[in-house]
């Protein structure tokens, strides 16, 4: 009786544990504990070689009806235990449709102003047959100045105007470029007449305040042809300036200047009115300055292999960073560079907000 008393025990503490499992990986280790091949179960099992033919049937017989109760009883938990992970499964990825879809990532983030009218001008001057050209931001001394027609007594080339760096290898001046102008006299040089292209990019000079950053961002616009003239340029700025600021008309006005690399010279001034602290554009009240432009000068064009008296051609400059805080409102420059993320969910565009003559160039 002792033996059989010790099954009720097991059977007993056994299914008292199985009752008990909260998971699958407790009922795994029951049954690997209870009827492993080391399990307490299985041992017993291997003891019925040494029973006598009449203890042995009674007590196998016991054994045996252990075995089939503990099966079932692992078989009904793991099947509750699966249930209810099923349905925790189902709670915690319910979906409630009546609340608001959570926006995502393309949603909250911004296209920073400066990048989104940096596409606006380029769409504009694609449109009118323009290709958009690059080039490095460090510079030699010869591209960014020499062959821009700029004297060596120019201010510019002073260290207090310009970002210096240490001579290349081969003893040239490199500089971080100053303006976008030395794209152009690359392009002239590889490229051959007609040649219609802008430049917009990065550009540095050693300057900080409200509307001067270190750092800041420019477009300029370079045509050559047997034939460019002012009356191209004068129409090509206005329509440019008309489609920028999504207005019907503008007025404009031509003032002489002095740019080396241009001849005649020429700053470019918009019409604008004051309505409370809201300036808009294409008013008549008062002339805003918004960039230079010319004739490209007969020594730049000797200076990149093209004739004088073959080829003529205009070039006009302006800054991105100003046409955004004209455009869109903004006051103080330095905030296009603060990274702050508050500022750019005000001022920001949507990513999919990409500018277009078709859709309009600001949503």
């Amino acid at each position: 009786m002792g033996k059989i008393q010790d099954l009720i025990i097991l059977e007993k503490d056994i299914i008292d544990n199985i009752e008990k499992s909260l998971s699958l990986s407790d009922i795994e280790k029951i049954r690997i504990s209870s009827m492993g091949k080391k399990g307490a179960v299985s041992l017993l099992m291997r003891e019925l070689g040494t029973m006598s033919p009449e203890d042995k049937k009674d007590y196998g017989s016991k054994l045996n009806n252990l075995k089939n109760v503990i099966n079932n009883k692992i078989n009904e938990k793991q099947t509750i235990l699966e249930d209810l992970g099923i349905e925790k499964l189902v709670a915690d990825e319910k979906v409630d449709i009546t609340l608001p879809l959570q926006k995502t990532t393309l949603e909250l983030g911004r296209i920073h102003p400066v990048s989104q009218v940096m596409d606006e001008i380029s769409e504009i001057f694609s449109d009118m047959g323009f290709a958009i050209a690059e080039g490095p931001d460090i510079e030699d001394d010869y591209h960014n100045f020499s062959a821009l027609n700029i004297p060596e007594s120019h201010p510019a080339r002073q260290m207090v105007d310009t970002f210096y760096l240490p001579s290349d290898d081969e003893n040239k001046a490199l500089v971080l470029r100053t303006h976008t102008s030395p794209v152009q006299i690359r392009t002239m040089i590889s490229e051959k007449p007609p040649i219609r292209m802008i430049a917009p990019g990065r550009t540095y000079r050693s300057d900080s305040d409200q509307t001067h950053t270190p750092m800041f961002h420019q477009v300029e616009g370079l045509v050559i042809d047997n034939d460019a003239n002012m009356g191209q340029l004068k129409w090509c700025l206005e329509e440019f300036c008309k489609i920028f600021f999504e207005i019907n008309s503008i007025n404009m006005r031509f003032r002489p200047s002095y740019f080396p690399f241009t001849e005649p010279s020429l700053e470019v001034d918009i019409g604008c009115s004051k309505v409370g602290n809201e300036l808009k554009i294409g008013g008549n009240d008062q002339w805003l300055e918004v960039l230079g432009s010319g004739m490209v000068h007969p020594q730049v064009l000797r200076n990149v292999n093209l004739d004088p008296d073959v080829y003529k051609g205009f070039a006009f400059g302006m800054g991105i960073d100003r046409l955004a805080m004209l455009k869109y409102g903004m006051s103080d420059l330095r905030s296009f560079f603060d990274a702050d993320l508050r500022w750019l969910k005000h001022y920001g565009f949507k990513c999919l907000d990409i500018p277009s003559l078709s859709g309009g160039l600001s949503k």
